[in-house]
């Protein structure tokens, strides 16, 4: 069920029955679904279960729903290139969903989720994403050139269109500027 328990907020009554939490958690995923994104993931050729894991990528990605569309636009153009999407959470993911900063040594592990060692999406989805992730994965930010992006510490994000300009932007980050 990874992926499509719509996170919100759910009134329940006490005892709660948890399989009846389960359904109402995915009935509600199917109705956002069926409003806000399939009509725009059926246009992009994408299945809802691609959307939802790109979704799920975006979400454990991003800090700020406003970076969102251009995050995914990273993605897509990460996609469409061939490359690997190089995505942190779905290391954290791989590693059991560790919340600690990823040595090079993490990257390594051996995965289908660990997209630095597999090209395309992951089997699945890390984590349940929210309307906005998945409005993201199907609508991303329009005539964007960009393939990379670091995250600043303030949890917003440097994006750059070249991999020099990335690693420029991480030893900023890093180290402060050149």
């Amino acid at each position: 069920l990874e992926g499509f328990l719509f996170p919100d907020t759910y009134l329940f009554t006490w005892p709660v029955d948890p399989r009846a939490a389960v359904r109402r958690m995915v009935y509600r995923f199917r109705d956002i679904y069926a409003v806000h994104v399939a009509q725009a993931a059926d246009s992009a050729g994408m299945k809802m279960e691609e959307v939802v894991t790109l979704a799920s990528i975006i979400q454990a990605e991003a800090v700020f729903e406003l970076e969102m569309p251009r995050i995914s636009a990273v993605y897509h153009n990460r996609l469409k290139a061939g490359m690997r999407l190089e995505a942190d959470p779905t290391v954290a993911y791989a590693l059991g969903g560790v919340r600690r900063r990823l040595w090079n040594r993490d990257l390594r592990v051996d995965s289908p989720y660990n997209t630095y060692r597999f090209r395309g999406l992951p089997p699945g989805p890390i984590c349940s994403p929210g309307r906005a992730a998945l409005e993201a994965a199907v609508n991303p930010l329009q005539d964007s050139g960009e393939y990379y992006f670091v995250a600043d510490g303030t949890g917003r994000h440097v994006f750059s269109e070249t991999y020099n300009e990335h690693l420029r932007a991480k030893h900023r980050i890093k180290y402060g500027p050149v």
